[in-house]
């Protein structure tokens, strides 16, 4: 059987900021959302806080209404902020309890070629096991398999599941199954949570057990780790290095009850070595697909971008000793990924004739298993 792991950063729908061109302008977009959603979770806001609500929110668009051309304020009952006739924004809210409402990010359609892209890559790399990171909703991603994968030549998945995590965007991690490789059981860690109360996995990290056409039990753990796309490093850090920790809790619970195939998946937003995955690559037993000596990555250790340097590799297949014995070979799966116009590094669809019609900038990451 062959399991997989894919970043295909939306299917239908994607926030405009992540949509531009310049990825700075999107990344100081994303960053004025989330520190603005953090101030208006407080439950008073002093005059500090006013005064930073007033500038974020006109740095987001918001001055003169309440759509932006990145963002919605949604103002339900009560009201967060009034706009004199004089021209401003004044906040009239003391806290969170005097009004009802949300920061919103507003979506756009994915680039058509883009999905067909996405949609061929899914069915060029065959896997009967597929984590899918960055899924809008259950829905979508059924639709997607049922509509999509067919015109690729691929087969619709029989079993599609997205447990809704923690992410505003909507941007979920997923399982899909063929045929003969149902889901099981399935565990949701969305809850967990850090001491001061906030939510550790930035998604969520479920457990789904597939079983075989063999009878064999395998627990494939889909994750997404937090950015380090906007806010401050080194809160980033501290936050992937608490989801590595709780990854590793997970992973060693189902080790002690006797479960020996189990494969940690996903984008993991950091490269082996670095200090937040530590406690998950290198402080468990949990081996890296790359390790196999059949394991071919095209020459380009990363698994993001056009570089694709040692640094880009993010997107892992991580399996128990048991597991790892059980492989016979694996790989990446770029020809969805742009490399450029002039000198590319590696082949790409033909279809594929700009940045924008790039299946993901993610390549799909693979391994056959004998289970």
């Amino acid at each position: 059987m062959r399991l997989a792991a894919f970043n295909v950063e939306n299917l239908f729908d994607r926030p405009r900021a992540m949509n531009l061109e310049n990825w700075s302008e999107g990344r100081a977009i994303l960053d004025r959302f989330a520190k603005t959603n953090a101030i208006l979770a407080q439950p008073f806001y002093n005059s500090s806080d006013k005064a930073e609500l007033k500038r974020l929110l006109a740095a987001l668009g918001l001055g003169k209404s309440d759509t932006g051309p990145f963002v919605l304020l949604r103002q339900n009952r009560g009201k967060l902020v009034k706009r004199p006739r004089s021209g401003g924004i004044e906040i009239v809210a003391d806290g969170r309890e005097d009004w009802i409402g949300w920061l919103e990010l507003r979506t756009e359609p994915v680039d058509e070629r883009a999905i067909r892209n996405t949609a061929q890559v899914i069915a060029d790399v065959k896997a009967d096991v597929l984590a899918v990171v960055e899924a809008e909703n259950r829905p979508a991603l059924e639709r997607f398999s049922k509509d999509l994968l067919p015109v690729a030549g691929g087969a619709p998945y029989r079993h599609v599941m997205l447990i809704d995590g923690n992410d505003e965007r909507g941007i979920d991690v997923a399982l899909m199954t063929g045929v003969g490789f149902p889901i099981s059981d399935m565990r949701s860690h969305v809850d967990d949570r850090l001491a001061n109360g906030s939510p550790i996995f930035s998604r969520d990290c479920p457990e789904y057990l597939v079983t075989t056409p063999r009878g064999s039990r395998l627990w494939v753990l889909p994750n997404h780790y937090k950015s380090k796309g906007f806010g401050a490093a080194a809160t980033s850090n501290a936050r992937r290095l608490a989801q590595a920790r709780r990854t590793a809790e997970i992973y060693e619970a189902l080790s002690a009850r006797g479960e020996a195939l189990v494969a940690v998946v996903g984008d993991l937003n950091d490269f082996p070595g670095s200090n937040p995955l530590a406690p998950l690559i290198g402080r468990t037993d949990l081996k890296d697909v790359s390790a196999l000596p059949a394991f071919d990555d095209g020459g380009f250790p990363g698994t993001f971008g056009s570089t694709a340097g040692p640094t880009n590799k993010i997107d892992y297949v991580l399996m128990s000793p048991a597991l790892m014995a059980k492989a016979s070979g694996g790989g990446l799966f770029r020809t969805g990924v742009w490399s450029g116009v002039r000198n590319p590094k590696w082949p790409v669809y033909p279809t594929m004739e700009k940045a924008e019609h790039a299946a993901s900038d993610h390549a799909a990451i693979w391994v056959d298993l004998d289970i």
